[in-house]
């Protein structure tokens, strides 16, 4: 009897063990990715899959509230501001931020209003080339960039520290000019880290006179590239590199209450198949899996599919380059209007990129690559912003209008001798190749003179090439920093936007359109003025849309909370979690 009593209490305990190791393992969740994480530094990583990451690492002053693109919620400070409230003056020019008492960082320590500073002072001052900056630089300082079209810095340290201070647990920031979409970029982009931590691992120290050292370094040279120390629901227990993996543990001890689940485990599966499969069979809980893709597991009941979410999202866009740095430069071949390349100011020719434009099969795009869930795009501005303008201009497929104007460029010469180029998009980018594809298809039918290459390259190799204006026409979409339409209208049309600078495109009438409907608070105003930006936009012909692509995520049918807004850039775990 008591033997027999012995093996029950030892099944007893296995069946217990067994059922801890199953409860444990439901509340882990495996999120698979197309790309993968740049850099664990919120000021300079730059992409989506990094940012989507940080938004469950750090919190930042206030946040949306649910999937609203208007309304806010009060985060790491205790309100949001408003006129009302009284913690935005009346001129629109300064921003009072109270902190929240209570919270910590994930390392125990107090988080206060001098963190909070410091780290909206280094995000500015970081300001690496390919990095997100200008996010605050440009409402805070009035500009776009540290440093001058010379390199050299145009600002001292006293202006960033004069406009973001911090006084007992306010903060208050002081803008150059009336920035009317401040608050969203706010709600997305004031991420706090541990100031004291920073510091003693060797970042920027406000009371060192060594600041230019930390100005547009090497994001290894940051001691945040790898680690991290905020406030938010989950700590990166590790980031492994090699096998482009990041393993994240719920922060127990956060503020609003510990998450449902206990870990995440983030991937980097390229290849779309291997992702399905992954999915299918149970390994992954969440896919980044490509609208193309969706109909090869729409019949699995055990899986979730929302392939129609909101997003602020204009991709892909083939973007030309108006002037080519064309030394050593194998993407123009002979360099000449030869037949066998292109001279470095080909699409400077406002009647090619018409030709270009009136090549590309837009309904036979959207009815491919979206499977008619997505919106064709008409301009750099989506339908759910104000300055959007559905009577908008378009060009359609039209070949024969594309030869006239291909016989006008150069007077004659580009139909006589032909062309020789090569576009190019990143590696993985699915969408921007089957667009490339339909364009090089539809040109080269036009006249057999006329050759296109195709390249995919490394998203790193990408970037490099585009900073350098090596691309001659090139594929790359934006996905919204803050909901607003000059979020897209500066970045795709002022000259000192990013996509224009690699375009070397500039237009003085676009550039005092965009400055005025940023400052301008009257919403009726700000529309129209976007609007006309819009028409200007086509009249320049200097960019190909295509569409508005919609946001695709697929989980398993027991994965629950999910909570979706077009600003996440990708998975918010902390209101997620597992049932049986």
């Amino acid at each position: 009897m008591r033997f027999a009593n012995k093996v029950i209490l030892l099944f007893t305990c296995i069946i217990f063990i067994c059922a801890c190791a199953q409860t444990k393992q439901e509340n882990n969740l495996t999120l698979a990715l197309r790309g993968e994480v740049e850099s664990l530094d919120p000021a300079f990583s730059y992409d989506g899959i990094s940012h989507g990451l940080l938004l469950n690492v750090y919190d930042t002053l206030m946040k949306f509230k649910g999937s609203s693109l208007k309304e806010f919620e009060p985060l790491i400070a205790s309100e949001v501001p408003t006129l009302e409230n009284g913690l935005i003056s009346q001129d629109g020019l300064t921003y009072t931020f109270n902190i929240r008492e209570g919270i910590t960082f994930q390392d125990g320590t107090p988080l206060t209003a001098q963190d909070v500073a410091y780290s909206l002072q280094r995000f500015m001052l970081s300001d690496n080339i390919s990095g997100p900056s200008s996010l605050l630089l440009e409402p805070i300082l009035g500009i776009s960039s540290t440093r001058g079209k010379d390199g050299k810095l145009q600002i001292d340290i006293e202006d960033i520290l004069n406009a973001v201070q911090a006084k007992d647990n306010q903060v208050i920031i002081k803008l150059k000019r009336p920035f009317a979409p401040f608050l969203g970029i706010m709600a997305r982009w004031s991420y706090v880290l541990n100031k004291k931590w920073a510091i003693e691992h060797g970042e920027w120290d406000p009371a060192k006179p060594n600041w230019q050292e930390f100005n547009n370094r090497d994001k290894n040279a940051s001691f945040l590239f790898e680690n991290t120390n905020g406030s938010g629901p989950f700590i990166v227990q590790r980031w492994d590199r090699a096998a482009k993996r990041v393993y994240l543990t719920a922060n127990k001890n956060y503020f609003l209450g510990a998450p449902k689940l206990d870990s995440v485990l983030v991937l980097s599966i390229p290849e779309q198949s291997t992702m399905r499969l992954m999915l299918e069979s149970g390994d992954v809980d969440i896919a980044e899996i490509a609208g193309s893709f969706v109909d090869q597991i729409a019949s699995n009941p055990d899986i979730t599919i929302y392939d129609t979410l909101p997003r602020l999202k204009t991709d892909p866009v083939l973007f030309f380059t108006f002037d080519v740095n064309g030394v050593s430069n194998p993407d123009i071949g002979s360099g000449k209007l030869d037949g066998q390349g292109i001279p470095t100011d080909f699409f400077k020719d406002i009647n090619i990129r018409k030709a270009f434009l009136y090549s590309f099969d837009y309904d036979a795009f959207v009815k491919d690559s979206a499977k008619n869930k997505a919106p064709r795009a008409v301009g750099a501005i989506p339908p759910a912003l104000s300055g959007y303008d559905d009577n908008m201009p378009r060009y359609n497929l039209d070949l024969k209008k594309a030869e006239e104007y291909f016989k006008l460029a150069k007077n004659g010469e580009v139909w006589d001798k032909g062309f020789s180029f090569t576009i190019t998009y990143s590696s993985g980018n699915t969408l921007g190749q089957m667009a490339c594809e339909i364009l090089k298809r539809n040109i080269e039918k036009i006249n057999p003179k006329f050759k296109i290459e195709l390249r995919a390259v490394p998203w790193a190799n990408f970037l490099e090439k585009t900073q350098n204006h090596k691309m001659p026409l090139w594929v790359r979409g934006w996905v919204a920093d803050y909901p607003d339409a000059h979020n897209f209208a500066f970045p795709f049309l002022h000259s000192n936007g990013r996509y224009a600078i690699a375009q070397n495109f500039k237009d003085a009438t676009l550039d005092k359109l965009i400055e005025e409907a940023v400052t301008t608070t009257d919403p009726k105003k700000r529309e129209e003025l976007y609007k006309r930006i819009g028409r200007l936009d086509y009249e320049s012909a200097g960019r190909l849309y295509t569409i508005y692509s919609p946001g695709v995520w697929v989980m398993r049918k027991n994965i629950q909370g999910f909570v979706d807004n077009p600003v996440f850039m990708g998975i918010y775990f902390y209101p997620l979690y597992k049932v049986l």
